[in-house]
């Protein structure tokens, strides 16, 4: 019981390991129940998983409004939804890496739940090293923030760029060092082969294994814009943690439903950009003012408006291209 009591970045032990309870009870409650079965998850399913993970996370960002105190709850908010737009760039990337290596739709959902771990993982170290670098070197938050400002910048003037997935230097890495299958092998990751030539039985990668590890890789380049993002926003390692994972466990639940009309945000990206601006530009405007930071509900207020002016106007827009209601 004294260990729970500790505490670890900010927060009690009990609060980090009843988080990560959570987040293996939604995975288990996915694979065991929702999709025991490979099968083709169309827009309905989709929408309707997304909806449950938007429920929870909802429910979670209430509790820490309760245990937590309002301002704990709204950075959550702000957070979970900065994540959730960012992250919308990964679902163009991801449908890329699933065309590249002819992943069929019945076992994308296969590969898209195992990455989720990966990125429960991944994301803990990002996000780690960052809290423990903010609290001893606060200037390093400077360096986060006029960051975004530049990325925001280049986000808002760069032209959409065709992304060759077979000339990424890591696969290419994985592809010299690994012997993989031609094919796919049903929703395996590995199998055994045996040689036509010694008769020697090998364990060989598949073509589903190195999407995954794709996806990981896109993954981390996209936490580099993300993760210092929502420190730019709070440096609670414990809400930027939640935030995170939950807004990509949605996202991967939404996934399906996205992939067909991601082509309908086509301004999206720009309203992005305005935002890592904005929360870049708080962190230097908070010392001028003279306040330790932009309180959070302006926080929120703020990143709602421009998030639902860029999804607004691109589906004005873009809405010649809706066709008809189905």
């Amino acid at each position: 019981m004294e260990l729970l009591l500790l505490e670890w970045l900010g927060k009690p032990v009990w609060m980090w390991a009843g988080f990560l309870t959570v987040v293996i009870a939604l995975l288990a409650l996915d694979l065991g129940l929702f999709n025991r079965r490979d099968h083709e998850i169309g827009v309905r399913e989709s929408l309707a998983l997304s909806a449950f993970y938007v429920a929870v996370a909802l429910a979670f960002g209430a509790w820490l409004w309760s245990s937590q105190g309002a301002d704990s709850a709204v950075e959550y908010l702000t957070a979970y939804a900065v994540e959730k737009s960012l992250a919308m760039d990964n679902v163009f990337v991801i449908a890329l890496i699933f065309s590249a290596f002819s992943v069929p739709r019945l076992y994308q959902h296969r590969v898209l739940f195992w990455g989720v771990l990966g990125v429960i993982v991944l994301r803990a170290i990002m996000i780690g090293g960052g809290a423990v670098l903010v609290a001893r070197y606060h200037w390093v938050l400077y360096l986060f923030a006029g960051f975004l400002i530049l990325t925001g910048v280049k986000m808002f003037f760069a032209r959409g760029e065709e992304t060759d997935i077979a000339d990424n230097v890591l696969l290419k890495w994985f592809r010299r060092r690994m012997r993989v299958t031609n094919d796919l092998h049903g929703h395996a990751f590995f199998v055994r082969t045996e040689s036509r030539r010694s008769g020697e039985v090998k364990l060989h990668a598949t073509p589903l294994f190195l999407a995954l590890v794709t996806i990981e890789i896109a993954d981390v380049i996209f936490a580099v814009d993300s993760v210092p993002a929502v420190f730019a926003i709070t440096t609670d390692a414990y809400v930027v943690y939640t935030s995170n994972i939950f807004a990509i466990l949605g996202l991967r639940a939404l996934y399906f439903a996205l992939a067909a009309v991601i082509h309908r945000f086509a301004y999206l990206k720009q309203a992005l950009a305005v935002l890592l601006v904005f929360i870049g530009g708080k962190v230097f405007a908070a010392p001028l003012l003279g306040i330790e930071k932009v309180p959070p509900a302006v926080s929120l207020s703020v990143t709602a408006a421009i998030l639902a002016t860029g999804v607004v106007w691109s589906l004005w827009r873009t809405r010649a291209e809706a066709g008809p209601p189905r």
